[in-house]
Parts: C-alpha cells; structure tokens; sequence
C-alpha cells in the first residue's frame, strides 16, 4: 500500500508521519539531524516514498538527503499549507501529519526545487547582493558622521580616489573616536570591495558559458550584474507556464480586489521573490534615469503613460512588469529582445502602451 510522507523540520530534528491511501496516520517518528542517523531512517522507509517538506530556510541538506536516498521530495509553500490544513491546535506531528494528508490529497502547495548546482551557484549570488547592501550601510555611516561635524568634501563621489585623498587630510579635524571610527568604516569599505570584486569574477565565470545570460542582457538597461540576478533567480523558464506567471513570481502584479461589480487594484504581493523584484524593479529605474537615450521606445512611453495618470511608484512597477514578461519571452523562445509593435504588442505583454 502506497504511503505519503509529511515532514515538519526543525534546526536540529525533524518529526515524519506517514499517511496511507485510506488516510490513515502512522506513529510520529523524531529524527536527530544526524546525517547518518537520518541517512539510516531514509533508508528504512518504503523505495521511492513522496515526502513533503516545508520551503524553510534548511530545506536544501534534506532535499538532497532524501533524494540520494532515492526518494522523491515535495517542496510546499509553509504559510499555505498551514491554511489549507486548518488545524486548531499546532504541535510537530500533527503538522507532519497535515503534511502527508496534503500530499495524499493532492492539494500540497508546492514550490519549485532548484538542483543543487543553481541553488550552489544562487549562494554566491546571495553573497554579492549582501556584501553590496553592508557596503551601502557603511557609506552612509560615514556620510552621517561627517554630517555631523559639517565635513564637507567636493565632488560627486566621496569614495573616488581624489576625494579619499581630501578625506584622509580633512579627518584630524573629527574628534578622536569618530575620526578612529571613519578610519575603521573605510578599512572595511576596502575589505568589501575586495570581496564584491572576487564573488562577481566568479559570477563572470558562470556567465561566459550560459546562452540565457547573454539573452537577457539584450533587455533595456540590463547588464551584467542584473542578468546575473535575472538568471539565477528565474532559473528554469519552462516551470512558468505564461510571462504573468513570471511577474507574478517576482512580485510584481498587484492584488485584485473585486466585489459587487466594484475592481480595485491593491499593492503587490509581498510573499514573492525579493531579489528577483528587486532587479526588474532596479532595471526601470535605470530607463526611467536614462529616458533620453531611450527615447520613443516602449518601456519609456510605458512609463511616461501611467506616470500621467497614477505615480512615479507604479509607472516604474509597470515598466518592470513588462520587462519580467518579455524576458520570460526571451528565454521561451530563445530570441533577443524586441520591441513590441504592431497588432501582437498586446499579446506580448499585459502592460501594452
């Protein structure tokens, strides 16, 4: 008799339940996160078992332990399995339980599994896009403090190579600690450059051979950070059945809240892929900053469109909408970006000027 397999994991344990084709639940079985020892129980259950597992920040080691073991993991969406089971009382196995009667069902709400090479490769793009985001928090430390004391230095770019120099001569006039504080501030932006500059030549190495990078690039204002984003984020294209399924994913169409022959448009969704929307949504504000060189092209008048009639906001989430579709149509058809025109432009994007 068939089985279903639910798993609710924890960091250091996971408790499983199996569920058989009548529906009925077996004893809750706690798990060590041993590897071994959770090697050892994979290998007693049934050849081949289907075995839910919630999308928590240490699913990836399970993922691969389960199907080295030869069995068939099913990756679900946590906060919407906890709806679709409606259970009253929360404890480990009834969880687990609720997630075999899920899989049994045939109502788990599943989730795309990454193989281990994109979710190994996504790593280190994760990487870049931290040590980025700490080297924005140290300018701005530094910014503050001269702030402060009113150190005023030319130029467009404190940390160019001039106006480092200029920094280094006007610090003695900071008070001890804070002068020891930029000093500190600017070792570590050193540090951070360094480290950015070695996780994007790896990154480069990645790119030189993937066919999909090059595509995107062809995007307007796409280049080689963001199609490195765009394509590790999105992975495999083909998992997306339709370009709204795409910017869908990455956050980027709004909630639709329709009743009594009253439709209003709501904010976007939040459960959604962040690094993916934010890259599309990056990619607007570069056309919006670069308007004149993109003059007369359809993502500009997009933008100029509804920004008449809504706001800067949604204009660019517009625009970046239409760029997560036609890059789902670039890498379905394998062909370079084009603009939309003539009768097929609405059939090409929803956000059709």
């Amino acid at each position: 008799m068939e089985q279903f397999i639910g798993c609710d994991a924890h960091k250091k344990f996971s408790v499983f339940v199996a569920v058989n084709e009548k529906g009925q639940a077996g004893e809750a079985v706690r798990v060590a996160h041993d590897r071994q020892l959770y090697r050892e129980f994979l290998a007693r259950l049934p050849a081949q078992s289907a075995i839910a597992v919630e999308a928590s920040g240490s699913y990836s080691w399970l993922v691969d332990e389960m199907e080295r073991s030869g069995h068939h993991p099913r990756l679900c969406n946590p906060l919407e399995a906890k709806r679709r089971m409606g259970l009253t009382n929360k404890t480990d196995k009834l969880d687990a339980r609720g997630l075999a009667v899920l899989l049994r069902n045939g109502t788990l709400p599943e989730v795309w599994i990454p193989p281990g090479e994109l979710r190994d490769q996504q790593e280190l793009l994760r990487l870049r896009i931290f040590l980025v985001r700490l080297r924005t928090r140290v300018k701005n430390r530094i910014h503050g403090t001269l702030a402060r004391y009113n150190i005023q230095v030319p130029g467009a770019d404190l940390f160019g190579v001039a106006a480092r120099l200029q920094l280094g001569a006007r610090l003695p006039e900071l008070p001890t600690h804070s002068r020891e504080a930029i000093e500190q501030e600017l070792a570590t932006l050193d540090f951070l450059e360094i480290q950015i500059e070695s996780a994007e030549q790896r990154l480069e190495s990645i790119m030189k051979v993937s066919v999909e990078a090059d595509l995107l690039k062809t995007l307007p204002c796409v280049g080689k950070i963001l199609s490195m984003v765009l394509m590790l984020e999105i992975g495999r294209v083909d998992r997306f059945p339709t370009a709204a399924h795409l910017a869908s994913y990455a956050g980027l169409v709004p909630r639709v809240h329709s009743s009594g022959g009253h439709t209003r448009m709501g904010q976007v969704c939040g459960n959604v892929n962040r690094n993916l929307k934010w890259a599309f949504v990056e990619t607007g504000n570069l056309i919006v900053i670069n308007q004149r060189r993109f003059a007369g092209t359809h993502v500009v008048r997009l933008y100029q469109r509804i920004k008449r009639s809504k706001n800067h906001q949604k204009a660019v989430v517009a625009v970046a909408r239409h760029l997560a579709e036609a890059a789902w149509w670039v890498l379905t058809k394998q062909e370079v970006y084009r603009e939309p025109h003539g009768p097929r432009q609405q059939a090409l994007s929803s956000t059709h000027g």
